[in-house]
């Protein structure tokens, strides 16, 4: 974790408002301390590189949810009704990140719906979180590849804003250009469940992508809208990329070929994204990128999926998406398993429960801790400058 940037003032969610009257409030994870700080083992000289490397160097987290969850996960479905997630604004300004792709509630947005997805959920969602955004000046929204370039020279964190699915859009087509509009600049066409553009990963039958999600695709790069394929169905992931003019991203999966689960992608989706010049960001949510060599979840087992996608795709196509959160991420995945059918899309393989992953828990420590691990490992500058920030850059400059 690194020192907090000197850019942030100390603002938190809602300070512009009066708790209590013009929100509820509930009692938060903490940022901080939650978990033990975990250990790499790093000599003096390796840390002031990690960190040499973190102030120089653009480093973006392709998938993160930096909200704050509650303290008691089981009151998470009553703090998303409240339509007001607060969001991390101490965590990011120590996690040494110069932006992330902030995928909000996603299929836990229950506003006014139980079951998430919801179009008016997903607008509430967006305008709250921008409004709270708006309110201080560490955090600012990102809609160019110039503005990622100024946040990072300005010593601010850019916020890319993305959705996990298309599923809010429905068979509305325009509601693409509605999200671009209002600052959305990534999207995935299916979650775990079909959708009018897909199939999800999860279904017992892949029809992969649907006449509609042909022309959802189309729209979507005309618009300038970057893809997301990490939720969708191995042929709607691939239809997609055949499918799409520029390069797509799975923003936050890892490699089936390591853990044999759905959830994981084979490599011949992995290829394909490649091939035409697309990027894979390797996930670190609770119990999904483990191996064989280290099925207890931690920073040791991530990096086993990385290390696969570099030997067979090359450096220039792996990123890291850690899809993390401040507080208990496994407890959301048992406050929400129904709404994001986890069970379904990661399927059955024995292995260790663990509480948090290991060096992967938060927003806060992962790119610290990724760095970290590839200064020990010997990775050099220019490799670990791609896979940290240039090879994402490289591709929203083709998309955006």
């Amino acid at each position: 974790m690194q020192k907090p940037s000197e850019r942030y003032r100390g603002y938190t969610s809602f300070d512009y408002l009066e708790p209590h009257v013009d929100y509820q409030v509930f009692e938060l994870a903490e940022q901080f301390g939650r978990v033990p700080e975990y250990e790499l083992g790093l000599d003096p000289e390796q840390v002031s590189r990690v960190t040499r490397i973190l102030a120089e160097e653009h480093a973006i987290s392709l998938h993160e949810h930096p909200k704050i969850l509650t303290a008691d996960p089981h009151r998470l479905r009553e703090y998303n009704h409240t339509g007001r997630n607060a969001m991390g604004f101490a965590g990011l300004a120590r996690s040494g990140m110069s932006a992330f792709f902030d995928n909000f509630m996603n299929g836990t947005n229950c506003v006014t719906s139980e079951n998430g997805w919801k179009w008016n959920d997903v607008v509430f969602d967006i305008g709250l979180r921008f409004a709270d955004v708006a309110k201080q000046d560490h955090v600012v929204l990102a809609r160019t590849v110039a503005d990622l370039v100024e946040a990072k020279s300005a010593g601010r964190i850019a916020l890319v804003a993305g959705l996990e699915a298309a599923t809010a859009i429905e068979n509305e087509l325009d509601r693409l250009d509605i999200l671009y509009g209002l600052g959305i600049r990534q999207i995935g066409i299916a979650y775990s469940m079909a959708n009018q553009l897909g199939s999800g990963l999860a279904e017992p039958q892949d029809g992969g992508i649907t006449s509609f999600g042909r022309r959802a695709v189309e729209r979507m790069n005309r618009l300038g809208l970057a893809i997301d394929i990490s939720h969708s169905s191995d042929r709607t992931s691939r239809d997609v990329i055949d499918e799409s003019a520029v390069p797509v991203f799975i923003t936050h999966a890892g490699a089936r070929a390591v853990w044999p689960t759905n959830r994981m992608k084979p490599d011949e989706v992995i290829i394909a994204c490649a091939e035409r010049g697309g990027v894979i960001g390797i996930e670190a949510a609770p119990h999904t990128t483990l191996s064989p060599e280290h099925p207890e979840h931690s920073l040791e087992s991530v990096m086993d999926h990385f290390r696969y996608c570099v030997d067979l795709v090359g450096i220039d196509h792996v990123a890291f998406g850690p899809d993390t959160n401040f507080g208990d991420h496994v407890g959301l995945h048992d406050s929400f398993s129904g709404h994001l059918t986890i069970g379904q899309a990661h399927g059955h393989v024995e292995h260790p429960r663990v509480t948090h992953v290991a060096g992967m828990e938060n927003p806060a420590e992962n790119f610290t801790n990724i760095v970290g691990w590839l200064v020990k490992n010997g990775y050099s500058d220019e490799d670990i400058r791609k896979v940290i920030g240039t090879n994402i850059l490289r591709v929203l400059k083709e998309v955006w």
